[in-house]
């Protein structure tokens, strides 16, 4: 059967364009979800509420915090059912599937309600007053209400990923992407709403997602097909998923945590330049469009993670070790390769991107100059060198699909996050500036890749001794 081979194919013969066939669909899919995503920030903008822009991207580590915690896990199911494929165990296949949904449920409910609970003490303490406190909350109160449904959808693709089919996410995100912009517009332009009519948007399109994939999956006729007569937690599968998995959600939080203090130096800077409760807040609407842009590269490198953590689950479910060597190579390679010319395109035609989001240069010391210039100084020290923390997480990945997850999280979690704080305590201190703030990405990047690959291939080696 053609299912068959799709799930066998990744353990035998040439890595390179099997990943690279892999990969592009997830790219094109994350592209899309990205490009969606940067739609509400350019259609909030035509609202009413000049702050619109900031007050959705001032949420985003808070938001990446909680859904890294609670929906994250979809990464331990990618690798487990990856792992039972790759051993050609139908049985426990099935069992790691349907457990994986009902935990993406849950963790999705959960989620949901600790985000909406905590949300304004949360973005207060980040330094957020006014109007655009206002505003923020009220954008992650709907965002988070339309979290269970993202949560279910994540698993889905997760499932289908692991499986070798990354074709089917594309199709489906893409059409779910379209009604997402629709439901934009209709929103904001149609019944006059603000940050809260592109929330309820993604919360409706998510659920769509759900719907159809759950549906596609239901009528595959392979060992991942779905039936609600089978749907119960399976002990072994629960305690694999959170084993891979919960060391990542830590280390996924703790980055998170470390975002939302950048996010803070960033409004510090903000009030270094305006009052608080100046109407228009040009660092924070600045570095949020920056991002927003940025988030392309980010999300075009994460396609090359997912395949590093599926082709080395099948390979060492295959008993096949050797093989993770050339999947490494050729995963640095393709994420280099998407990180420099994505990021080079995007800051080689900032003005016109950024317009998007209406930030554009203004006259010389006037408040929208100050946005253009803070949105340039983002894609300058992050967007380009983005292609460093494409090379950090297929090295995070390739640990993880080796089932060193713990491993993985210590050194992510020394490398980058401890490093972060720090740098934020000692030195921006002292010098309060964006440059001083974005900088510390690359240097974080950098040592906690070299840590990363020194002991992938310190395990790969013992493990390739030990089997032969």
């Amino acid at each position: 059967m053609t299912v068959e081979k799709k799930k066998t194919e990744f353990t035998e013969g040439k890595v390179f364009f099997k990943i690279l066939l892999f990969v592009l669909p997830i790219v094109a899919t994350n592209l899309l979800q990205t490009f969606y995503n940067a739609a509400d920030m350019m259609v909030v903008s035509l609202s009413s509420e000049v702050n619109a822009v900031g007050a959705v991207g001032t949420t985003g580590s808070f938001i990446s915090l909680i859904v890294n915690i609670f929906i994250g896990f979809s990464v331990g199911a990618n690798v487990v059912v990856a792992r039972n494929i790759g051993a050609k165990d139908e049985e426990r296949t099935q069992k790691a599937v349907h457990t994986a949904l009902l935990v993406g449920l849950f963790f999705g409910v959960v989620g949901g309600a600790i985000g909406i609970a905590v949300s304004r003490p949360v973005l207060k303490m980040m330094g957020n007053t006014g109007n655009l406190l206002d505003l923020a909350v009220k954008y992650t109160y709907f965002y988070f209400a339309g979290v269970p449904f993202l949560a279910l959808t994540n698993y889905l693709i997760a499932i289908f990923r692991a499986k070798g089919d990354s074709k089917t996410p594309l199709i489906v995100l893409a059409l779910a992407g379209l009604l997402n912009v629709g439901l934009n517009f209709f929103f904001v332009l149609v019944l006059n709403m603000s940050v809260e009519g592109v929330a309820l948007a993604t919360a409706i399109s998510n659920f769509a997602s759900f719907i159809v994939l759950l549906i596609k999956l239901a009528k595959d006729r392979d060992s991942t097909a779905f039936s609600f007569k089978k749907l119960k937690i399976e002990k072994k599968a629960l305690k694999d998923i959170v084993a891979i998995r919960f060391p990542a959600a830590v280390q996924s939080a703790l980055f998170a945590i470390s975002n939302m203090l950048i996010q803070s130096s960033v409004v510090t800077v903000n009030n270094n330049v305006c009052p608080p409760d100046s109407k228009y807040q040009p660092v924070v609407n600045g570095c949020a469009a920056g991002s927003n842009l940025s988030n392309f590269v980010y999300t075009a490198q994460n396609a090359v993670y997912q395949g590093a953590i599926t082709f080395t689950s099948q390979n060492m479910g295959a008993n096949k070790p050797k093989r993770v060597y050339p999947i490494m190579g050729s995963c640095c390679f393709l994420v280099t390769v998407i990180g420099v010319l994505l990021g080079g395109a995007l800051f080689l035609c900032k003005e016109p991107l950024l317009a998007l989001y209406g930030v554009s240069a203004g006259a010389e010391g006037s408040l929208e100059a100050i946005a253009f210039d803070a949105a340039t100084t983002q894609l300058t020290y992050v967007s380009l060198p983005y292609f460093l923390c494409g090379i950090m997480e297929v090295g995070s990945g390739v640990l993880r699909g080796l089932n060193r997850s713990v491993l993985s999280m210590v050194i992510s979690l020394i490398g980058s996050c401890a490093l972060r704080v720090v740098w934020l305590a000692t030195v921006f201190p002292l010098y309060p500036t964006l440059e001083i703030i974005y900088i510390c990405y690359s240097i974080t990047w950098i040592l906690t890749s070299i840590a990363l690959f020194a002991c992938a291939f310190i395990l790969l080696s013992r493990i390739v001794k030990g089997r032969e």
